[in-house]
């Protein structure tokens, strides 16, 4: 069992949500203001996207995430910023002529994916490391091994520590790899993603499994989505990882009651300290995770 559990909060994702609950943050400031109540209930990291502010729709534009950083930095508030580069890997077919892309296609190379990381320099931006059947209907995610390790030399040339999204067993092993090839610092940190259509389910066995798959040294995390987010606060505290909750991936707390992310991280220390564990502040997880505290 992991004894000092670090907390990501993930923010706001670039899911179809906003419609769904009144609590996903949208506008920069929104963004920013989530940030700084979830690390104040308990989160030392937190997990960024940015949205169109009149669509809602997830977005990958610069001047966005330079405002929601601008405003975390400044609150005074001590969190590790961590973005994600996982924009920019949408790929919707025609099912009957599968070589023309349609409505909702956003689709750009690796490096494409990385100038709010460049411009930026989180503490960490996530690496989605591989391509998926993303639910039902035409709708796939590409990430390909060569876009993998044109992304992960640019990273690793800024110095931003990268989160290795791992959505199912080949993904890990593709990971390990990059890890064996020199292109991801020690100590890699993963982030187990559970229950997302049509990857690795949310079973406690799978789970295991892919642990037991990591390379020595690894840090990780795991979430699962839905109802699952908080029975996945135990299973991976219990494993011996790190946790991650928050409206990207859940939008209610109980039943009908719809969540805001303060009060999803508020249960998940609730979770952590009623299983005896700590939990661990910035400082802390920066020190376990191998980063540096920025003064930026």
């Amino acid at each position: 069992m992991n004894e000092e559990v670090i907390i990501t909060a993930a923010l706001t994702g670039a899911g179809d949500t906003v419609g769904r609950s009144e609590h996903v943050p949208v506008t920069p400031e929104q963004i920013a203001e989530s940030a700084v109540r979830a690390a104040n209930a308990g989160a030392a990291v937190v997990h960024i996207h940015v949205r169109d502010v009149e669509t809602g729709q997830g977005s990958r534009e610069v001047p966005l995430y330079r405002e929601v950083v601008r405003r975390v930095r400044e609150s005074g508030v001590d969190v590790v910023i961590n973005l994600t580069a996982g924009m920019g890997g949408d790929l919707v077919i025609d099912p009957d002529d599968p070589l023309k892309p349609v409505d909702g296609t956003d689709l750009v190379n690796g490096l494409d994916r990385l100038p709010h990381v460049e411009e930026l320099l989180p503490d960490i931006c996530t690496m989605d490391c591989g391509s998926l059947n993303f639910g039902e209907g035409s709708q796939l995610y590409i990430s390909t091994p060569d876009m993998l390790r044109a992304g992960a030399k640019r990273i690793q040339e800024l110095g931003v520590k990268p989160e290795l999204e791992i959505f199912d067993t080949g993904q890990l092993w593709f990971a390990t790899k990059l890890i064996e090839e020199g292109l991801i610092d020690a100590p890699p940190l993963f982030q187990l993603c559970m229950g997302i259509p049509y990857g690795a389910p949310a079973d406690p066995g799978v789970l295991q499994a892919m642990v037991k798959m990591l390379p020595e040294g690894a840090n990780w995390a795991s979430f699962a989505i839905g109802r699952n987010q908080m029975p996945w606060v135990a299973q991976s505290a219990l494993l011996g990882g790190q946790v991650r909750v928050g409206l990207e991936d859940n939008l209610y707390l109980s039943k009908g009651v719809k969540a805001t992310n303060a009060q999803l991280v508020e249960r998940a220390v609730t979770i952590v300290e009623g299983m005896g564990a700590r939990i661990a502040t910035p400082d802390q997880a920066r020190a376990k995770l191998g980063l540096k505290r920025r003064n930026a």
